[in-house]
């Protein structure tokens, strides 16, 4: 089993920048992949970014391409989303997820609030 947590949530205004972290402990012998989904009030919850742990590259939203950078360190079982440029819209809770091996279903974080004021 994996546990996810995430960290670094918080209001900030438009324009502005947060960095977000997620911790993965447990048996993450068999990650592939981490990344980032966000969840708005009232709507699904939807991609964002996604890293993979073999050769470091990655997939972004087109909602959040040229504003949002993903990135990891492997040892220490981290993944960072930094946000700039933040617009209202990307107001949500974001959720860390891991991809395994043999658990396509994955493992999800409890999620971090990001508000967002105009």
């Amino acid at each position: 089993q994996v546990q996810l947590v995430e960290s670094g949530g918080g209001l900030a205004q438009a324009g502005g920048s947060l960095r977000l972290s997620c911790v993965a402990s447990g048996r993450t012998f068999t990650t592939y992949a981490m990344g980032w989904f966000r969840q708005a009030p009232g709507k699904e919850r939807e991609f964002v970014a996604r890293i993979r742990w073999d050769d470091d590259t990655t997939t972004v939203a087109d909602s959040v391409k040229g504003r949002f950078t993903i990135s990891r360190v492997v040892a220490k079982d981290t993944v960072y989303l930094q946000m700039n440029s933040l617009k209202p819209e990307d107001t949500a809770v974001y959720y860390c997820n891991s991809n395994h091996y043999g658990f396509p279903e994955g493992y999800w974080g409890q999620g971090t609030q990001v508000t967002v004021s105009s």
